[in-house]
């Protein structure tokens, strides 16, 4: 999965929401039935889910809908209502061992032989949203080649660790690298954490700002308002873009003359800054591609 940078939660039970939201652009959507629907309300935002994955789907935006976890003896109905033909993958919260990947991915190629789609086609998107995921967090990001990303949860992760989240978000700092570190050397995307204050644009940049900084490649967006700044901070800039350009041609440039370096703008340009260069030029040829 090359681009995920906006990923929109839309409440699975709330059918003009989800309406509403076809109409919209984000990297993917994300139905939840999960934390953002009661819990006498999990049947009907089942129900309203799996009659709007089509209409989504046609948006051509990636369908990952977020189900209920292992331990709720939810996640079975929730996955016979959502698997076939419409969705690029699920998200399931709360995952602590790479065993809990084994079971659920052995549940898709049950549900995927019955909807007569391809198995191993439905993709995985974990949440790491406790102690026990930090301490498993690269055996869980390889445990199936169906995971795509693994998504940062703050909230229950605070909660599991028994303390406050604050607005500097010190206290997640350590998640937040152990989680963009495991996924680059596992080669899947890190999907950071929401930012819930979706009246506050500036925060909201200086918060994904932070996220990509680390490594992070997308964010989760609450509000449809929130996409196009996300998806704006997790492009290469135009001066970013155009700076890559000048680092290969100098680099190039250098090579043609029996060198191994050179510099650019008083700085060393080497193999690792040129590739850096080069990986900014690829993504944003990408991005070009998803708009």
């Amino acid at each position: 999965m090359g681009v995920l940078r906006s990923l929109l939660f839309v409440p699975g039970n709330q059918a003009r929401m989800l309406e509403r939201a076809s109409g919209l652009k984000p990297d993917a959507f994300i139905p939840d039935m999960e934390d953002s629907v009661p819990i006498d309300e999990k049947a009907n935002a089942r129900e309203v889910t799996a009659s709007y994955l089509a209409r989504l789907a046609a948006s051509g935006s990636p369908v990952i809908p977020r189900v209920n976890a292992l331990d709720t003896g939810l996640l079975d109905d929730d996955l016979k209502a959502v698997v076939g033909e419409h969705i690029f993958g699920v998200s399931v919260g709360k995952i602590d061992t790479p065993d809990d990947i084994a079971v659920i991915s052995a549940k898709l190629d049950a549900l995927e032989r019955g909807a007569g789609i391809a198995v191993g086609s439905v993709r995985l998107v974990p949440w790491i949203e406790t102690a026990m995921a930090i301490v498993n967090l690269y055996e869980i990001c390889r445990a199936s080649p169906r995971i795509v990303g693994v998504a940062f949860g703050a909230e229950d992760f605070t909660n599991d660790m028994g303390i406050e989240r604050t607005e500097s978000e010190a206290e997640t700092f350590f998640a937040r690298n152990a989680i963009s570190v495991a996924a680059r050397a596992a080669d899947v995307l890190a999907l950071d954490t929401p930012y819930f204050s979706f009246r506050d644009p500036d925060g909201l940049r200086e918060n994904a700002r932070t996220a990509r900084q680390y490594g992070f490649k997308g964010k989760f967006a609450i509000h449809p308002a929130q996409i196009d700044i996300i998806n704006e901070t997790f492009s290469p800039s135009a001066a970013e873009i155009e700076h890559a350009r000048r680092v290969v041609e100098a680099f190039e440039e250098a090579a043609r003359k029996g060198r191994g370096s050179t510099s650019l703008d008083g700085k060393v340009v080497d193999v690792p800054v040129v590739k850096r260069a080069q990986a900014t030029l690829e993504l944003a040829e990408s991005m070009a591609d998803v708009g």
